[in-house]
């Protein structure tokens, strides 16, 4: 079997072109156009003599078994395949790249959720939404990629986070998070009313999976005190932080002591409370002495810290 560089030589120079599949011979043109010439009576160019014109049919008799028209027609088609197959490979290049660079901002969101879930919250299932292959950003190194929570939002069950690129050319997207967890969590026994106030006799301990962060939850009998419920609650609820309301220590219009601190030095004044406060509460109290409004945080029944 010749090859087609093979063929090229064995007809005499005659060099084929084949476009799209069809088959254009050149190279005996100026045969034929000194045929002509010579049959119309031209003189023929010095040193020349008569050329017998080739058929075209005549080109495939040096091989019967070789199809000119065949090899340009598996010409063209390797042409349109390997156009398809480099197209092929570019697009599951940017594809690749795309998904890439999904991913590492999914683990970006990941990671910052988990930094914010203390170790003592137990085991944390934290699963992050696959992001819209068709979303288009521009490439950014892991390194410039930064998360937060959306202003004023806190780490909830379901919780959007904000991943942003601070590279050359800046976005932002918000990546949904869903948080579980499963840890020892106290849960009632019976049916309780609003205000009720519980005791280890109320509820028992055990393993569950929860929705959101474990340090939402109550774990142990000993966190119920000082606490009241807040709304009426069934049998087998599941007892979070939220679902307790901390006890009054600090009533509006009581006087209190107020505590600043720069340092070793304290200074201490006179307050009268404006309003009601639990421990660990902010709330705000008018200086007696100078009648300004600060506000500290309740630290005891009568001692609050002015915040800073």
């Amino acid at each position: 079997m010749y090859s087609i560089r093979q063929k090229v030589d064995l007809t005499e120079g005659l060099q084929l072109v084949c476009h799209g599949g069809r088959m254009r011979l050149e190279g005996i043109q100026h045969r034929w156009e000194r045929e002509r010439g010579h049959a119309s009576g031209k003189p023929l160019p010095p040193g020349r003599g008569t050329t017998r014109r080739r058929d075209v049919k005549d080109i495939g008799a040096v091989n019967n078994n070789f199809s000119w028209h065949a090899a340009c027609k598996l010409y063209g088609i390797m042409k349109r395949t390997t156009f398809f197959w480099l197209s092929l490979l570019a697009f599951a290049a940017a594809t690749s790249a795309q998904e890439d660079s999904l991913t590492e901002i999914r683990n970006t969101a990941h990671a910052y959720v988990r930094s914010l879930i203390p170790a003592s919250a137990g085991e944390t299932i934290i699963t992050v939404a696959q992001l819209d292959n068709r979303l288009r950003l521009a490439p950014c190194a892991a390194k410039d990629l930064s998360a937060a929570l959306p202003a004023g939002a806190s780490l909830q069950a379901r919780t959007t986070v904000g991943v942003s690129c601070a590279g050359p050319v800046a976005w932002r997207v918000f990546v949904p998070v869903n948080i579980e967890s499963k840890i020892d969590v106290l849960v009632l026994a019976h049916a309780v009313n609003r205000d009720a106030r519980l005791t280890a006799a109320d509820v028992t301990v055990e393993t569950r999976r929860t929705a959101g962060p474990g340090n939402a939850y109550l774990t142990k009998p000993t966190e119920l005190a000082g606490r009241t419920v807040r709304r009426p609650l069934a049998a087998g609820t599941t007892l979070s932080v939220d679902m307790l309301a901390p006890d009054l220590i600090v009533r509006r219009g009581q006087e209190v002591t107020l505590l600043s601190a720069a340092d070793t030095v304290e200074v201490r004044a006179s307050g009268r409370a404006m309003s009601d406060g639990a421990a660990g509460a902010r709330i705000q109290v008018q200086n007696l002495g100078s009648q300004r409004v600060v506000e500290g945080v309740v630290e005891s029944a009568d001692l609050v810290r002015v915040a800073r």
